[in-house]
């Protein structure tokens, strides 16, 4: 069920496009605000490649500091939205499912915002496999996500501990993975990481990850 979920998961993404930035942030200056404190903390300098860069709050962060940022994303209707919102040269897009994306380059940073928690159980060691191979040397892989604490917020398909039914404000429902970070059960020491992890506020936490040595 797997690969269907995660359809179903790009669907939704792609319908909800027009009232992402409303529904999952609200009061959408004071997100911005936020965002770009934590880019400014994290330090994403180089060349970025950003992985589910959405409508591109993020983006726009992203390249304030970095070289160049390569966002991608598999919605099209959601890189639309980026495109016309981060408009700086050093910025590229490219519509793009991170699970068979096979790019050139290797980069400095790696970064995510809101996408980890979207990685099925069965995807997560290959998934960092991947990064491994994108990364320039000395290279760090960056993220922010929901801690576990925001579990109890999602209606969890029965049966089903990592799946979840949403709704869009015109009443369709979609089927999206949902594994909230719990910072003591990431291990991503035994994949060869060094991480470490800290929170902001009660809803989010910070990584950064890098090859160990």
């Amino acid at each position: 069920m797997t690969d269907e979920v995660l359809a179903d998961q790009v669907d939704y993404y792609r319908r909800r496009a027009g009232e992402y930035d409303v529904t999952a942030y609200g009061d959408v200056a004071a997100a911005r605000a936020r965002i770009a404190r934590l880019v400014g903390e994290m330090r994403p300098v180089g060349s970025v490649l950003e992985i589910a860069c959405g409508t591109g709050l993020w983006t726009e962060a992203l390249a304030g500091l970095a070289d160049t940022v390569t966002a991608i994303d598999a919605a099209p209707e959601v890189v639309a939205i980026a495109r016309d919102r981060v408009r700086p040269a050093n910025v590229s897009f490219e519509v793009a499912d991170v699970f068979s994306w096979t790019p050139d380059a290797r980069f400095d940073v790696i970064f995510f915002s809101a996408w980890l928690s979207h990685v099925p159980a069965n995807r997560f060691e290959q998934f960092w496999q991947w990064l491994r191979g994108l990364l320039a040397e000395d290279g760090r892989v960056l993220f922010i996500d929901e801690h576990v604490d925001e579990r109890e917020k999602e209606a969890y398909v029965a049966g089903r501990d990592e799946v979840v039914e949403r709704r869009l404000r015109d009443g369709g429902t979609f089927r999206v993975v949902k594994n909230f970070v719990d910072p003591a059960r990431l291990r991503l020491r035994r994949l060869g990481w060094d991480c470490a992890i800290r929170r902001d506020g009660s809803d989010w936490v910070c990584g950064e990850a890098r090859l160990a040595r």
